[in-house]
């Protein structure tokens, strides 16, 4: 069957050559990023029960949790939680199916904690968090439309679309190589870094401006002297570690609200600013991509949470991003992609109302030749979109 693929030269300023870039990440420890993880995490947990008890991925959507801030008192060398934070888990997931019970609740409350626990290893699970699930059942013509048919690719749970978009740029990836290298690298060697982490990156022309807000945490912190220790050794790794990206000049600031003077400073308890003041919801947070990227198009849809299965507000922009980067990747003289993708609720997901595809080309780019090879590479992709559902499920997508 066609699949309505439409490949079209974009007619503008490749986002390098723009004066002003804007982009952001929300590392795994603010409290926005705290509900996707849980939300997802939620989600791959439900597929696996759902898989082992029926033989099949149920419906469900677990992509409305909220984050609810508590209260603490921070001091170095160790503060306390007065008031523990709460997060809700709500959503739909079907809970009876074919005579079987599926205690859904159960799976994500252990889930939830789960991930907690691997999130925020300062977190006291007894004490310093309530998890409390109300998971609801779906509509029954979102169930219908998401009924499983042997050998039949699934049919579209909503009319939506999904948006990618390749290559990164030097801002771009700055920022997500910054993010994971405070996560991957510097964290493991200085437990003082908290998790909750915001990375906002200005470039202007060929200036990059990172501002770094770092959620300390108290018990590593003998008192303010150490304190700003930590802080200055951070922001001269991250300008080592951006300076690998480019050969602008990087300038970082980091917890510029600190004023040392009257000793306010970005201290916590467990690493995050949940614990106090800062709340967090679904879908608030980073792309699909990892990235919030304000230059770039962007789908308002919360990826984490959603089903694997039909749901294009997942399934869409993880398969567009990755369609991008196949197309870059394969095709000579691309300077950016940027692919869409659009569904009709109830129709198969591997033909969407239409795949547009627009590129800004390099000089020499060889249209004819060149929209064909996109052409293919969007057409292959889309006749293997279930495989988005397996790495999904297996976890080798992220979706934040």
């Amino acid at each position: 069957m066609y699949r309505n693929i439409r490949v079209e030269e974009l007619r503008q300023t490749p986002l390098e050559q723009q004066q002003i870039e804007l982009v952001e990440r929300k590392c795994i420890g603010h409290p926005d990023s705290l509900a996707d993880g849980i939300a997802e995490s939620i989600s791959r947990a439900l597929c696996k029960a759902y898989f082992e008890e029926c033989g099949a991925i149920l419906h469900h959507n677990t992509d409305q949790g909220e984050v609810v801030a508590g209260e603490s008192l921070p001091k170095y060398g160790g503060g306390k939680v007065i008031r523990p934070v709460y997060i809700l888990l709500d959503g739909r997931a079907t809970k009876h199916f074919d005579g079987i019970h599926i205690p859904t609740d159960a799976i994500a409350l252990e889930a939830a904690r789960n991930y907690l626990k691997q999130t925020l290893p300062n977190l006291d699970m007894n004490r310093d968090v309530i998890v409390d699930a109300r998971l609801g059942v779906g509509s029954t013509d979102l169930q219908d439309v998401f009924r499983p048919c042997e050998g039949k690719v699934p049919r579209a749970n909503d009319t939506s679309f999904g948006v990618g978009h390749a290559p990164f740029s030097e801002a771009e990836t700055i920022v997500k190589g910054v993010s994971d290298f405070i996560d991957g690298t510097f964290r493991p060697k200085y437990p003082a870094i908290g998790q909750d982490i915001k990375i906002m990156a200005l470039r202007e022309s060929d200036e990059i401006t990172l501002t770094i807000a770092c959620a300390m945490v108290d018990r590593y912190c003998a008192g303010l002297g150490e304190y700003i220790e930590y802080k200055e050794k951070l922001q001269e790794r991250i300008g080592t570690e951006a300076r690998k990206f480019t050969r602008r000049k990087v300038n970082v600031h980091v917890n510029t609200a600190d004023d040392i003077d009257s000793g306010s400073v970005f201290l916590t308890v467990t690493g995050t600013s949940a614990e106090m003041g800062d709340d967090g919801s679904v879908g608030r947070g980073n792309r699909c991509n990892g990235l919030i990227t304000p230059n770039r198009p962007m789908s308002m849809e919360a990826t984490s949470g959603k089903n694997p299965i039909n749901h294009i507000g997942k399934i869409y922009n993880i398969l567009s991003t990755q369609l991008a980067r196949d197309c870059v990747a394969n095709v000579d003289g691309i300077e950016e992609c940027y692919i869409r993708l659009l569904s009709q609720i109830g129709k198969p997901i591997d033909h969407p109302l239409v795949a547009s595809v627009q590129i800004i080309p390099k000089t020499g780019f060889d249209i004819k030749s060149g929209f064909r090879e996109i052409e293919s590479i969007v057409d292959q992709g889309l006749s293997q979109v279930t495989c988005v559902t397996e790495k999904v499920i297996a976890g080798e997508i992220k979706t934040f």
